[in-house]
């Protein structure tokens, strides 16, 4: 049995230069072209239409998000929330928007506990009592406000057309619908608004959606105040608590977006900046890659590499269990969690011809859903997007209220409701994660930026708690050489620590990998289906060239003009 330990002059080197690197570059060239990559088509047009008449990156966000939020109801939505990772390029000034959602003042730990103390299957899921207050409307009012230069009458416009005008169903929209029909039913206006006479509506069926319309419009026309307060706000209130759930007025009046310094750490030549708390992603992301950099990845291919990032993964997973939650209400060791002398502790003990083993532990903590959605964009100016947003299961929690057209999220399954019990997707929480009133539950979600004297990336993917080692895959796949193309497309295997399983696509494992894995330990899931929707672009920073690529396990578009 071989045990890995190098210490060398150039894993030093990097050691220190990790706290000498600024922590944003400023951009001296610009792009010689615009992009946008999106999970729908009329996203990515809208936005680019934005970008055509006038607006910036941070404008054709707000379009992009909006558009996105009336075509992919069961992905995103004004009724969930997200992260916008900025960039903007006059200055070098970077920032996380933290649009999260958060559990109403009346909620509590054992919110979905029956009287026996267990938890009520479902309750966390389903209905009203499983929204959080939505983060994304005044998330998109801050953009434009603070970093837009056209009004958000101009760039909220597209999204109200379409959901006016309505858009056709395809087979995924089926597909998702049909996931979630029955839960859709007990809605009304939820049934209204997405099927057809109360059934599953045909491929081409127009999807109206009139009230999200309105509701729209006096978001563009009173701004933060026209979604939180007023009679939007009182129309959400009382078709929330008539439905059995515990939102208040004073909920949405306090709703406040959060600006927070992005995570950045190193890898080789790049500099990466990624999402902050009350994501997990920047963290976890910081300790597979400072582990990969200790064990000198560069060195190994074939399974002994796949090897050695599975090991990474289960390590970064672990702490992300144990540590992580609303940094708000907690207190997280993060400088210490990102740093190389921590990653070199956990890499004393990878063996390379042994899997470790996984033991039980007390919080292995929820993410939303795979029903997530994700888009980057550049602008010629060069300032940069990426933006993650959800509303966790499919359609969110199901439930529509009266009159407003908005699907509300069920974001509070991603608190750990008791310890120990897994949430919808499998996955069991801890302490660090507990529900408390005016909480923002831990994600995944991880909108990143990479840059290097090559160039600049920008990427993220939906995708439940797969989504960070996707964003992983994406940038191993740029330090290979690799371009938009190859990083959104390469097949995929995923550890979390819990369970102590290796998921994998179909392709990303050759039988020969399956049985050398195998030897040395390790579970293997493989999967029916390919995961994941990443998008990305890359702006090759010597020739000034944009490329753009939108992953072909989607329907989405990537635009460079």
């Amino acid at each position: 049995m071989q045990m890995i330990k190098k210490v060398s002059l150039r894993g030093l080197f990097l050691c220190l230069t990790f706290f000498l690197l600024p922590t944003a570059s400023i951009a001296v060239e610009q792009p010689a072209s615009s992009a946008i990559a999106s999970a729908h088509p009329l996203a990515t047009a809208a936005g680019q239409d934005t970008l055509n008449a006038g607006g910036n990156a941070f404008d054709a966000a707000v379009t992009v998000s909006a558009v996105l939020a009336v075509v992919e109801p069961y992905s995103s939505g004004i009724g969930g929330g997200g992260f916008w990772l900025l960039h903007r390029a006059s200055d070098g000034f970077e920032v996380m928007l933290d649009g999260r959602e958060r559990a109403p003042l009346a909620a509590h730990r054992d919110l979905y506990l029956g009287p026996d103390g267990k938890v009520i299957d479902g309750l966390s899921v389903n209905g009203a009592l499983a929204a959080a207050i939505p983060g994304e409307p005044a998330a998109l009012v801050h953009l434009a406000e603070k970093y837009g230069k056209l009004p958000l009458k101009q760039t909220l416009a597209p999204a109200i057309a379409l959901a006016k005008m309505g858009f056709p169903v395809d087979e995924y929209y089926q597909k998702m619908a049909k996931w979630r029909l029955q839960y859709l039913q007990q809605s009304p206006a939820a049934a209204a608004q997405f099927l057809s006479n109360n059934e599953l509506p045909a491929v081409g069926d127009l999807i109206l959606q009139l009230d999200l319309a309105e509701t729209l419009q006096a978001l563009a026309d009173q701004g933060h105040a026209g979604f939180y307060a007023g009679s939007v706000a009182k129309k959400l209130v009382d078709g929330v608590r008539a439905a059995g759930g515990i939102w208040s007025l004073k909920d949405l009046k306090n709703y406040q977006v959060i600006e927070r310094e992005p995570v950045r750490f190193n890898y080789g030549q790049m500099s990466i900046t990624s999402a902050a708390l009350p994501s997990s992603g920047g963290i976890v992301l910081a300790i597979m890659f400072n582990i990969l950099q200790e064990m000198e990845l560069e060195t190994y291919q074939g399974v002994d590499r796949k090897h050695l990032i599975i090991e990474a993964m289960r390590r970064a997973y672990r702490d992300r269990a144990q540590y992580l939650g609303d940094s708000d209400f907690i207190d997280i060791p993060q400088q210490r969690l990102i740093s190389p002398a921590h990653a070199a502790e956990l890499a004393a003990d990878i063996h390379l011809n042994k899997a470790s083993i996984s033991q039980p532990l007390s919080g292995q903590n929820a993410e939303e859903g795979r029903d997530t959605t994700h888009f980057s964009i550049l602008d010629r100016e060069g300032n940069r997007v990426s933006a993650t947003l959800s509303i966790n299961y499919p359609f969110g929690s199901a439930f529509v209220a009266p009159g407003t057209g908005v699907l509300l999220n069920d974001e509070m399954d991603d608190f750990s409701a008791q310890p120990g019990i897994p949430n919808v997707y499998g996955l069991v929480g801890g302490e660090a994660n507990a529900i408390a009133p005016g909480k923002r539950m831990l994600s995944s979600m991880s909108p990143t930026f990479t840059e290097s004297k090559q160039g600049v990336a920008i990427l993220g993917s939906p995708g439940g708690s797969r989504i960070i080692t996707m964003v992983l895959h994406g940038i191993l796949s740029q330090a290979e050489g690799e371009g938009p193309t190859d990083w959104v497309k390469t097949p995929r295997f995923h550890h979390q620590y819990l369970p102590d399983e290796v998921q994998f696509e179909p392709m990303a494992l050759s039988e020969a990998e399956i049985k050398n894995l195998q030897s040395r330990g390790h579970q293997l899931t493989p999967l029916s289906s390919q995961y994941g929707n990443m998008q990305a672009i890359y702006w090759n920073k010597s020739s000034g060239n944009v490329t753009a690529a939108s992953d072909p396990r989607g329907i989405g578009s990537a635009a460079v003009w």
